[in-house]
């Protein structure tokens, strides 16, 4: 018997709302659904991944998953918790980003599997663009009524809300849009399923009344809603001070991403486990009790982040991401520091003080480039007195007399990294 797909959802926290008669179809056939992503970047962040998880485990329970990239609504903006309308894209910026967007879910779902449920990506931008509004009018728009779609929240929220340019009619227009992917994919694709954020179900509910009113009151399909992800202090999940966490490498390094997940609180860390990875409720339970006995080891965090790292970018990275983590509380070497990439070994050492340089002032002696030239210490008797007792490294080694620190010290042909005791450390950077 098919895996349930809704209860694997209902456990894991991942369903919102549902319309009536969706458990019993995706218990009786092969379902197709389809979940829409925005392609206005080249990448997504981990606010997408919930979509992503649900795709992930519809297709694990036997059903077809299709990832809609909104070329053509991307154009426009979707009025539902948004301010503002997003900028037009071009053909060519928008095939690169669902060509992005296709690798990294790739990584979720099986697009090359030979069974008949094997993933799809498709792009609404294909049957929008020769669409004229008249045809529009005439196919779409005469079956929903105006008062129909004012009713929806994400339309009342954005008339009555603090948006001081109120809302557009191409914005007002959206849950057409969004309605005629549905109407389209039932008819061409046999989609019957549209998944999605819980800010999505008045659009969702658009297209199934939308394909009701065109085909017949005999079609019926439906609508399933994953919660909006928060954290438990109420503030938006996957926003850090520095902004998105992308699932692209050149974008947030893997260092970063699985420091985002090892950070998490314990209750953020019990929820996410079991929303963000794939694995199976025995073994989340294990994880969650072995964790309460000792929080302090944060067994569900590092759990919860080397899961996540694995399947975002891979094992490689994963081990990186640990022995960068390292660098700053373990015992680690130059050689290990020479094995990040600029931009991880600047994240490891973001918020360190730093001091620059110019190329020509290294050959000086350490007490004298660390006091006069950059000022990481007071005076050049308390580093003499570091270097007596040992407590001085730089680049991860001990520094044992006040020598010249020349070219051949710095790490990335820039970089000097100083250190007093354990914890202590400081950025000398070469100016460009």
């Amino acid at each position: 018997m098919r895996k349930n797909f809704v209860e694997e959802l209902r456990w894991r926290g991942m369903l919102a709302q549902i319309m009536p008669g969706t458990e019993e179809l995706l218990q009786k056939e092969m379902v197709t659904a389809y979940l829409g992503t925005d392609p206005t970047a080249d990448s997504l962040h981990i606010g997408h991944l919930c979509g992503i998880m649900m795709l992930r485990h519809l297709q694990r329970c036997g059903h077809k998953p299709i990832i809609l990239v909104g070329g053509a609504t991307g154009m426009i903006g979707d009025p539902s918790g948004k301010s503002q309308e997003r900028n037009l894209l071009n053909d060519e910026t928008l095939r690169h980003n669902q060509e992005c967007i296709k690798a990294q879910v790739a990584k979720f779902l099986d697009f090359e599997s030979k069974e008949e449920n094997a993933a799809e990506m498709v792009n609404n931008y294909d049957w929008m663009k020769n669409f004229t509004f008249l045809d529009f009018a005439r196919e779409v728009g005469k079956h929903i009524t105006v008062n129909y779609m004012m009713a929806k929240d994400s339309v009342q929220q954005r008339l009555n809300g603090t948006a001081r340019d109120g809302l557009s009619f191409t914005e007002f227009t959206y849950q057409l849009l969004q309605g005629y992917d549905f109407l389209y994919l039932y008819q061409h694709k046999g989609v019957k399923l549209q998944l999605g954020g819980n800010d999505q179900w008045g659009n969702m509910t658009t297209g199934t009344e939308l394909i009701r009113r065109t085909l017949g009151n005999d079609v019926e399909t439906f609508a399933l809603t994953c919660p909006l992800i928060t954290k438990s202090d109420g503030k938006k999940f996957g926003k850090t001070e520095s902004g998105n966490i992308w699932l692209d490498p050149k974008r947030t390094t893997p260092y970063r991403f699985y420091q985002f997940w090892l950070n998490v609180s314990d209750e953020d860390a019990e929820r996410y486990i079991k929303i963000f990875t794939s694995l199976d409720k025995e073994t989340i339970d294990v994880l969650t009790e072995e964790h309460k006995q000792d929080p302090g080891r944060r067994v569900l965090q590092k759990r919860l982040a080397e899961e996540v790292t694995v399947m975002v970018h891979s094992r490689e990275a994963l081990d990186m991401a640990i022995e960068a983590s390292n660098i700053l509380f373990g015992k680690a070497t130059k050689e290990a520091l020479e094995r990040l990439d600029e931009q991880t070994f600047l994240d490891v050492f973001d918020g360190v003080p730093q001091f620059e340089i110019e190329k020509d002032q290294l050959g000086q002696v350490a007490s004298e480039l660390f006091t006069t030239t950059a000022n990481v210490f007071q005076s050049k008797r308390e580093i003499r007195e570091f270097l007596k007792s040992g407590a001085l490294s730089l680049n991860k080694e001990k520094l044992a007399s006040d020598r010249p620190i020349t070219a051949e010290d710095l790490i990335d042909e820039k970089y000097l990294l100083v250190q007093r005791g354990k914890k202590n450390y400081y950025l000398v950077k070469i100016k460009n």
